[in-house]
């Protein structure tokens, strides 16, 4: 396929916007991935085009998450493995279960996380992980990380989204650090299914690199942003992607 200047400017710019929100409050592929398909590009291309560009973009993120100490290191070989885990057999079960059951439990579910997100005043400004025993907090994050990585290879949508406040509600971290660890599972978990679109060629080269390129640099300034200011800026945004993603479900 060929792409005019056009397409791919206004997909650069998607991608930027994409990889920005992702960053600070997950969800980027509700707006990545439909941009990659208003290009014209067959279903798998354009994930698999989606993948690598919101890849290197989470990697930049997650890097600068790791550099200014915001990820909870003890927990995240555990969690990166049962994310693995969790994603294969999500992946298995769609093929054996109807997804339109869980597309109503979630239509039930996402409202109910907004609201409670939108009352709860001093929701993740601060952090009390250390309230919690180291061992609790490994456990509870791989089975955080198995959880939500079966429901990213059963279903997908806000997988970071989910993540981020698993880590602020249950484990009690504040939503920069929540969000740093959610990003370094996120990565691991996305590492192998690109191998897989790679090896079958399901991915647009000519847009991948420059797209891959406005990405980074959404990823990098939004993760920016997020450290440095915090709840502010991640809890209203946070509210915005679960209202996108509850859109998404209901009306495609």
């Amino acid at each position: 396929m060929e792409f005019d200047i056009f397409t791919i400017s206004w997909l650069a710019a998607l991608i930027f916007l994409g990889g920005f929100i992702d960053s600070i409050a997950g969800g980027g592929g509700l707006i990545t991935l439909p941009a990659y398909i208003l290009t014209g590009m067959p279903i798998h291309m354009a994930l698999g085009s989606n993948k690598f560009s919101s890849f290197f973009g989470t990697a930049f993120s997650a890097f600068n998450f790791l550099r200014n100490k915001k990820v909870y290191l003890k927990a995240m070989p555990l969690s990166i493995g049962f994310a693995l885990l969790g994603s294969f057999f999500g992946a298995y079960a769609v093929l054996l279960v109807d997804a339109e059951i869980l597309r109503i439990i979630l239509i039930v579910i996402v409202p109910i996380i907004a609201i409670f997100v939108l009352i709860k005043k001093d929701f993740g400004k601060e952090d009390k992980a250390h309230t919690l025993k180291t061992h609790v907090i490994v456990l509870g994050a791989a089975a955080a990380a198995l959880v939500i990585g079966f429901y990213d290879g059963f279903f997908g949508p806000g997988t970071g989204t989910f993540l981020i406040l698993i880590f602020t509600v249950f484990l009690r971290f504040d939503l920069v650090t929540a969000n740093g660890n959610a990003k370094i599972i996120n990565l691991s978990s996305n590492a192998g299914s690109l191998v897989t679109f790679i090896i079958n060629g399901q991915v647009a080269w000519q847009l991948v690199i420059i797209a891959a390129v406005f990405g980074i640099a959404g990823n990098y300034l939004g993760s920016t942003l997020a450290i440095k200011i915090g709840a502010k800026i991640i809890k209203p945004l946070l509210i915005m992607v679960l209202a996108i993603l509850l859109f998404s479900i209901i009306f495609t």
